[in-house]
């Protein structure tokens, strides 16, 4: 590992020498998100109980089942790490989601992992005596149907302990490949994503 370290306390009072001495590290730290983001996946193992499959496994499954149906790669990864927020954001598990995969997928792709969550409140809202219909606010948004289709074959039908998934070492490359793609550049201040 490097040795150097940047001569600043305060961000504002860096030199351009301070922010390459970092940028030398933050290099191959960004290189090796595919490592952390697998061990974040690898983490849902376990981690609730209550289904019949792990939260790891319904991940492969889910992933499995985009693959099976002609998905590309970048949906096939998405499907695989929707629910990797669910271990540090239960709550909002799916914006955790999408935002770690915001910089390496389309705007839709990353639209879709984000408002999953709400979408999916279609299949169990109504048990908890909340408004199952809540997608609804997102109806004349040009990737509801996306949502609701991801929603209702890659996610909503993920939990079947007989379904023989793909395994992790299967999607590794996909995953790689995704984490790998120069990050798209986002409008930061209109955040047009949402």
């Amino acid at each position: 590992m490097l040795d150097e370290v940047a001569s600043f306390t305060r961000m504002e009072d860096g030199t351009r020498e301070d922010y390459e001495i970092l940028e030398r590290y933050e290099k191959p730290f960004i290189a090796a998100t595919a490592d952390r983001v697998l061990d974040m996946l690898k983490s849902l193992d376990g981690s609730m109980g209550g289904y019949q499959v792990s939260r790891y496994e319904h991940s492969l499954q889910s992933a499995t089942l985009a693959y099976e149906d002609g998905q590309d790669e970048e949906m096939v990864v998405a499907a695989l790490l929707h629910d990797v927020g669910d271990i540090m954001a239960p709550e909002n598990h799916s914006e955790l989601a999408a935002a770690v995969l915001r910089p390496y997928v389309s705007e839709k792709t990353y639209w879709i992992i984000k408002h999953h969550g709400a979408f999916q409140f279609y299949y169990f809202g109504h048990h908890y005596d909340l408004d199952r219909n809540i997608r609804d606010k997102f109806k004349d948004h040009e990737w509801f149907k996306d949502c609701e289709d991801f929603c209702y074959k890659y996610d909503q039908c993920a939990f079947d302990p007989k379904k023989e998934n793909k395994p992790l070492e299967f999607f590794e490359p996909m995953v790689r490949r995704i984490f790998s793609r120069k990050p798209f550049v986002w409008d930061l201040k209109s955040d047009k994503l949402d």
